[in-house]
């Protein structure tokens, strides 16, 4: 780029004014950039604090409803849902998740009936309803990566009967996205999304957010043999696997977001499709 000399050329002419950087401005930050978090358990008018994360709580469904009015008149257009099951509910192999009843799928059902224009996400995982507290299902103390997708392909499509209009997988199986995307086409859920957790590194962010849904306590060892290597950069490059399957709407999520900036902007100037970051702690 060849610029002209000075006086001719005076780079301070765009910033004079507001409205004139206004106009120039590369990068606008608002509402509709948005997807809130949200947090559910089971009861009605129930709130509960999230002690590792001050000022976040978790909701019953009917309050969650009005939550989600409320981040839809301020004009962010999805919430992700993650919930808090009972540990009564979970087991080894985490069939809560299969429940149609459960309670993301409540949850889903009663936002999307009374705000059908506001996006609905819901996390394809098993760590919320596992009772080791990983997103697999264990042989052993190994995750077993294609016992993990059989069940997790379920989850899925119940989750998108349930009225989900994003899918998250977020438990970094081998194979999860082909195989998610497949089955939303034979049932006829064509128009589906997925938002894959395309670049998510182990990290002792999580923390909080295990926390949040109940996981934290009940974890067994690591995540470390499924979520990417922090000091491997270049692993965020499965980001072009992700896309190549999912067809409808080519985007993913890089986790966690503020100690990998990095890997976000490498992620979208290599690719240049809509990127997604979610920061997990506060």
């Amino acid at each position: 780029m060849t610029f002209g000399k000075f006086p001719n050329t005076r780079l301070r002419r765009t910033r004079q004014e507001g409205w004139i950087r206004e106009l120039v401005q590369e990068t606008r930050f608002t509402p509709q950039n948005l997807i809130w978090p949200m947090f559910i358990i089971d009861g009605t008018k129930q709130t509960e604090s999230i002690s590792s994360m001050p000022g976040v709580d978790r909701f019953s469904i009917d309050l969650a409803v009005e939550k989600a009015k409320q981040a839809f008149d301020a004009g962010i257009p999805a919430i992700a849902l993650f919930p808090k099951t009972d540990p009564k509910l979970k087991n080894e192999q985490g069939t809560e998740a299969l429940n149609e009843n459960n309670l993301v799928c409540r949850a889903v059902q009663k936002i999307k009936a009374a705000l059908p224009k506001l996006g609905v996400m819901c996390d394809v995982a098993l760590d919320p309803y596992t009772s080791h507290g990983h997103d697999g299902i264990m042989i052993g103390e190994t995750i077993d990566n294609d016992a993990t997708l059989e069940i997790i392909t379920q989850q899925a499509v119940l989750q998108a009967k349930a009225g989900c209009d994003i899918l998250g997988p977020s438990e970094m199986m081998d194979g999860r996205v082909g195989v998610i995307r497949q089955a939303l086409e034979k049932s006829n859920f064509k128009n589906t999304l997925i938002m894959a957790y395309s670049a998510k590194y182990a990290s002792a962010f999580y923390g909080p957010f295990r926390d949040a849904v109940g996981s934290k306590g009940a974890l067994k060892g690591d995540k470390k043999t499924y979520q990417q290597n922090p000091a491997n950069t270049n692993e965020a490059y499965e980001v072009a696997l992700t896309w190549k399957k999912v067809r409808t709407w080519p985007s993913s999520v890089i986790k966690p977001a503020l100690a990998y900036l990095d890997v976000i902007y490498r992620v979208k100037q290599t690719f240049g499709a809509p990127t997604f970051a979610y920061h997990v702690s506060r």
